[in-house]
């Protein structure tokens, strides 16, 4: 018997462990499904290729050589490694072990995506949730070359070779300094922003949510875009510095809570952003077959 256990030596040893605890070859054979001539043909197989005598008949039944015992303990052992590998293959087949590689988008924290992710570990406790955070291009750019197996992102997105699965839409506010005259204001209008010179985080970082957040807080070409910043928290503080105004998310922007910043809503209509989880069109992953299922048909968050 080799360094490795084809299925027929696992039949063998199966077979043998099963006649070493009823010690009685009709006994075995029926717990088995097969016939007493076959099991015996078993045992015999594998005391030729193991060369040593395993059993040993009596007019009860029959009884174990000390080599058999020793056999007995060892198969025991073989196949509960055997039926825990098999186990492990099939539930990461069905999405139920193994990893998922999961990058979020840096602007959507908390709220559904959170909330989906919890439930995606409760459901599956035995899949390893690997996550990463990025901007929603390096995250369409890692899907792509399989470094994700999915990706929280802001849609729209352009590119036929991912599906992207909507999972919440996040209210835009307007974020002005302190001393700036629409810090009095309970709600901006898009006549209001119109012109203010305004900072912005790069287009490249999600080049769908910054053309859908202009055409919204802008429509009519009124941006006076002056100052490009990093990341939300760099784009807080530069509107805290006093010069500048945005457009943020919701979510993002009250969990910073930066000083010297005041947070508006715009009239209606309010604009809104999306969040999207992205996946492979042609090549998801067991794990990410799951969590999509998860998003879809059994959504964790009230309807």
């Amino acid at each position: 018997m080799g360094d490795r256990l084809s299925g027929a030596d696992l039949d063998r040893l199966r077979s043998f462990g099963v006649l070493a605890e009823e010690l009685h070859f009709t006994r075995a054979a029926r717990r088995l499904h097969l016939t007493q001539p076959a099991l015996s043909q078993r045992i015999g197989a594998l005391e030729r290729q193991l060369g040593a005598r395993l059993v040993r008949r009596d007019p009860h039944g029959c009884t174990l050589t000390e080599v058999g015992a020793q056999v007995a303990e060892e198969a025991r052992r073989l196949i509960a490694e055997a039926d825990a590998t098999a186990a492990r293959i099939r539930d990461a087949a069905r999405g139920q072990d193994g990893r998922l590689r999961l990058a979020y988008t840096r602007s959507a924290r908390g709220g559904r995506v959170d909330a989906l992710i919890r439930a995606f570990r409760r459901a599956y406790p035995q899949v390893e949730v690997v996550p990463e955070t990025g901007w929603t291009a390096p995250n369409v750019a890692g899907l792509l070359a399989g470094r994700f197996d999915a990706a929280f992102v802001r849609p729209p997105l352009d590119e036929p070779a991912l599906i992207c699965v909507h999972v919440d839409d996040e209210e835009l506010l307007c974020a002005v300094p302190d001393g700036h005259r629409l810090a009095r204001r309970r709600r901006v209008s898009r006549a209001d922003v119109a012109g203010e010179p305004a900072v912005m985080w790069p287009r490249e970082n999600g080049p769908g949510m910054f053309d859908r957040t202009i055409a919204q807080v802008w429509p009519d070409g009124g941006l006076h875009l002056v100052r490009h910043e990093p990341d939300d928290e760099q784009l807080l503080r530069a509107v805290a510095e006093g010069s500048v105004i945005a457009a943020v998310p919701a979510g993002r922007a009250r969990a910073l809570k930066v000083p010297g910043v005041r947070l508006r809503r715009f009239t209606t209509p309010v604009p809104t952003v999306e969040i999207g989880l992205a996946f492979p069109r042609d090549h998801a992953t067991p794990a990410a077959d799951r969590l999509r299922e998860l998003l879809v048909h059994h959504p964790p968050w009230p309807a």
